[in-house]
């Protein structure tokens, strides 16, 4: 049938599962009424309680599960693309979103339906509503937002069904919801300090916490660490009688040039060298991911003794995507976001803009939350930033445009700081400067809440990406 003059390029499945928009909307409301995922509970049973009354769907599927400080979603996407590329029905959970949560359930590599979303949401919630009444009973708070969003991932995934989860960890490891689940592989991306009011205010005392994903006889791979973080890692694949492989001597990335719309690596991978691969990603960082992500994968097919098909990774890695990562959302100027939100992702960005591109001036457009290093953020960026425009996402835990400025200043100097109460206007005022001059450039970062509305802003203008 012919399409109509007013109708777009969408599949009639689209327009249906418009119907269902509302209801997911409702869904993602419930989720906030509850104690939200910045204050997440340090216990594993209210989670482990909502499972078992569901039947444990977690237990349906094997599971790969990434944590880390900086790195991991990107990493957890490259091993979910790898996996679907051997024919794997996937599922992927990550966190947090940058525009709705369907984001975070991603299923045979395809955010979940609104329809499926809102269907699965109906199915547990007398469960849920079950395990919160069991925990006021016992003077426990209720299910937090990320607790219930994990149950109903596991639940979703059970329902599609799918061959292998890959899980992001929410936050730390040993008492993250997502640990309900044993995986049989473990990942490590880099760690380094974030969350230390949560997570302890050391690295051994992080990298202790992350451990905790490790499970009796599982897979472990590891991104190259500080002594204090291996020392950790290593104790608990020793209690857990579990196997390592580590970065830099069990797999390596050998080699990373600059391509039209990414990199060229080469991996040298647990089974198999895997050279001239092309990632559609910037920075060397994503090429350090994609060497984990590719060890992980043959940990996970093969037990890292057997090869991979040197034509199935090139289609996985080529395929992978990670968006909010030193992405291209606007050129004429050009207009790149970043979710770099601690002082180690900063210093990758900041590593990444003179290695991947030839911009004379970039004006950073800063945002930060209240329990970031901010001082740690702008320390990282200055060095490649001709002016900040700082202001503040809508996100209630942002610091104030005025108190951002401020720190911007100590760190800087007052002729670079330019303080902006609105992000569409300090974002205007930074494409205005960036069209003012050839190789000028705009970057967008400090939080994923400001990354996630650039992204937004970008789409609804029809920036040219």
């Amino acid at each position: 049938m012919p399409k109509n003059d007013d109708t777009d390029d969408r599949e009639a499945g689209d327009f249906d599962d418009d119907l269902y928009e509302r209801d997911a909307n409702q869904v993602y409301e419930e989720l906030l009424e509850r104690i939200g995922e910045q204050s997440p509970q340090p216990r594993l049973d209210a989670t482990r309680r909502a499972v078992e009354m569901l039947g444990d769907p977690q237990k349906a599927y094997p599971v790969i599960h990434v944590t880390g400080t900086n790195g991991k979603t990107s990493t957890s996407r490259m091993i979910e693309s790898l996996l679907r590329a051997h024919d794997l029905r996937t599922g992927l959970l990550t966190s947090p979103h940058l525009e709705r949560v369907n984001e975070r359930i991603v299923i045979d590599g395809e955010p979940i339906s609104n329809q499926a979303l809102a269907s699965n949401w109906r199915d547990i919630q007398p469960f849920l509503e079950l395990a919160d009444a069991e925990l006021i009973q016992n003077a426990e708070q209720p299910l937090s937002f990320f607790e219930a969003l994990t149950v109903l991932a596991f639940a979703a995934f059970a329902d599609a069904p799918v061959d292998v989860v890959v899980l992001e960890v929410g936050m730390g490891g040993e008492w993250d919801s997502t640990n309900v689940a044993d995986g049989q592989v473990a990942v490590f991306a880099p760690i380094a300090l974030d969350h230390e009011a949560r997570l302890g205010n050391t690295i051994a005392q992080i990298a202790h916490t992350k451990s905790g994903i490790v499970k009796r006889q599982a897979a472990v791979v590891s991104a190259a660490q500080t002594r204090e973080a291996s020392a950790e890692i290593e104790k608990a694949v020793a209690a857990n009688d579990a196997t390592l492989a580590v970065e830099g001597t069990a797999f390596a990335l050998t080699s990373h040039t600059l391509a039209v719309g990414g990199q060229v690596i080469d991996v040298r991978g647990l089974a198999a060298n895997y050279p001239e691969l092309f990632l559609p990603l910037f920075g060397s960082y994503q090429a350090y991911n994609a060497a984990l992500a590719i060890a992980a994968v043959e940990s996970f097919i093969g037990g890292g003794t057997q090869p991979l098909s040197p034509d199935v990774v090139a289609e996985g890695l080529a395929t992978a995507t990670s968006p909010g990562r030193l992405q291209i959302v606007g050129i004429e100027p050009t207009v790149l976001v970043d979710a770099a939100h601690n002082p180690h992702g900063a210093a990758a960005l900041a590593q990444a803009l003179p290695e991947y591109f030839t911009f004379d001036e970039i004006c950073v457009v800063l945002g930060v939350l209240h329990e970031k290093d901010a001082r740690g953020i702008v320390s990282a960026l200055a060095p490649v930033a001709e002016r900040f425009h700082v202001t503040q996402s809508q996100s209630e835990r942002a610091i104030a445009a005025e108190e951002l400025a401020e720190i911007v200043r100590e760190v800087t100097n007052g002729d670079v700081t330019h303080e902006f109460d609105s992000f569409d206007s300090a974002l205007r005022s930074a494409r205005e400067w960036a069209d003012q001059a050839p190789r000028r450039a705009v970057v967008v970062t400090g939080s994923i809440t400001l990354v996630g509305e650039a992204i937004t802003l970008a789409r609804f203008e029809g920036w040219k990406p």
